[in-house]
């Protein structure tokens, strides 16, 4: 690399992409997949609250749920006559109700580690128990696996300032902190000279490598689209209202890339902050906020889609569960299994899926925790196969056979 091209990389702001290139072909188009996950271990006994075990209030005697009660906004909403949900998530029970939101219970990955970094790492490449090994995401491996003739620089958009490890392999990828950033903060008259500068860097007389020049080309194209979108001034459709923290605004700036049409097929996003192992609170408290933030935005987002969620599959996860029962802190430890939710026009929803193993003694995994009924590939097979397109599963999740649990539909 020469000096001059150095030196220019180091002016680069910090938004700039990190993109690779897919090869030419044709493939239908399925639905837009939007990946939100929960980092930190959502606590899914509070959130999906399993009032109909006799032994969830006796497990955690001063941070349970309460039964619903007719005017009392601090007990669980009820779904089904053995679930509800924490009162927090009250958002999303209208669109439960439109049974375009489903929710897989004692779900997710096999791994039995309690470690946050091995559980995401092994969740979000697909490898349940494995860390290292292969190299790239299972979202990696679809976008690889079913060639849709899509060359938009947007195909996949990792919200953030990292991308995410499920999004790693030989597929573009865009790493997204703000839309408006590609404006140079607004500074619109100053994209023009962003892009000269890039295209002299990748065309330099001493820059050889074909790779570097499409590099350069495909930056250059992915600053003309987002510069056509004007973030700042972006009104949500419907009155949906977003909440105003960076979850909120990744959400709203997706549902900007998805009704813009640049190509999107998937988008990942984060929102942490989930290990509650002190104070954790009951209808009020630290999870409260973190479960009304996320409603807030999951809400928002189905608004602002609205006819367009026919074509829009939302998922959540998380990389583990929390403890069956309350520790002295008042708050809950790494558990293992946990609830996940499907939201869209292919859910098939107001349902809670799975098979719900019981809070007994003898029915807990381990030192205590939620038992596993349902691998959480199961659930992502399920949409890539059915609302993806997607019939090559083996390539995606090697060495493993989904048993499909009816989640979503074509």
């Amino acid at each position: 690399m020469s000096n001059f091209i150095a030196k220019t990389l180091g002016r680069l702001p910090a938004w700039m992409p990190r993109l690779a290139f897919a090869p030419t072909g044709q493939a239908p188009r399925g639905d837009v997949m939007v990946v939100v996950f929960q980092r930190g271990a959502m606590d899914g006994l509070n959130a999906v609250v399993p009032l109909g075990d006799p032994d969830y209030s006796r497990l955690r005697p001063t941070i349970a749920i309460k039964a619903p009660r007719a005017g009392d906004a601090k007990t669980a909403i009820a779904l089904d006559g053995f679930f509800g949900l924490h009162p927090a998530l009250a958002p999303l029970k209208p669109i439960f109700d439109a049974k375009t939101l489903a929710i897989a219970h004692a779900c997710g990955s096999p791994d039995e580690t309690h470690s946050h970094f091995e559980a995401m790492d092994s969740m979000e490449r697909g490898t349940p128990g494995k860390i290292g090994g292969l190299g790239s995401g299972w979202i990696g491996r679809h976008l690889q696996a079913v060639n849709t003739g899509n060359t938009s620089p947007l195909r996949a958009v990792g919200m953030g300032s990292m991308l995410q490890a499920s999004l790693r392999g030989p597929v573009s990828a865009t790493v997204l902190k703000s839309i408006a950033d590609f404006h140079l903060n607004g500074r619109l008259q100053d994209v023009a000279p962003m892009q000269m500068a890039i295209t002299a860097m990748y065309v330099s007389p001493d820059n050889r490598n074909a790779d570097l020049k499409a590099t350069g080309s495909d930056i250059d194209e992915t600053i003309q689209v987002l510069s056509k979108l004007d973030a700042t001034r972006y009104k949500p459709a419907r009155g949906a209202a977003y909440p105003k923290t960076d979850f909120g605004m990744g959400m709203q700036q997706i549902a900007q890339l998805v009704k813009a049409e640049v190509g999107l097929e998937v988008a990942c996003i984060d929102i942490g902050g989930w290990d509650t192992h002190a104070n954790q609170g009951g209808p009020e408290g630290t999870l409260a906020r973190l479960l009304q933030e996320l409603a807030e935005g999951l809400a928002a987002f189905h608004t602002d889609i609205g006819e367009g969620m026919k074509r829009v599959t939302l998922v959540t996860m998380s990389e583990f569960g929390r403890r069956a029962s309350e520790n002295g802190s008042a708050g809950t430890d790494h558990g293992h299994a946990n609830a996940m939710f499907i939201l869209g026009g292919g859910a098939v929803g107001g349902m809670v899926h799975g098979t719900w193993p019981g809070l007994s003694q003898d029915k807990l995994y381990g030192p205590g925790d939620l038992a596993l009924t349902t691998d959480y590939r199961d659930v992502l097979s399920e949409v890539l196969a059915k609302r993806m397109g997607n019939d090559k599963l083996a390539e995606v999740f090697p060495g493993y056979t989904p048993r499909p649990i009816g989640i979503v539909g074509k």
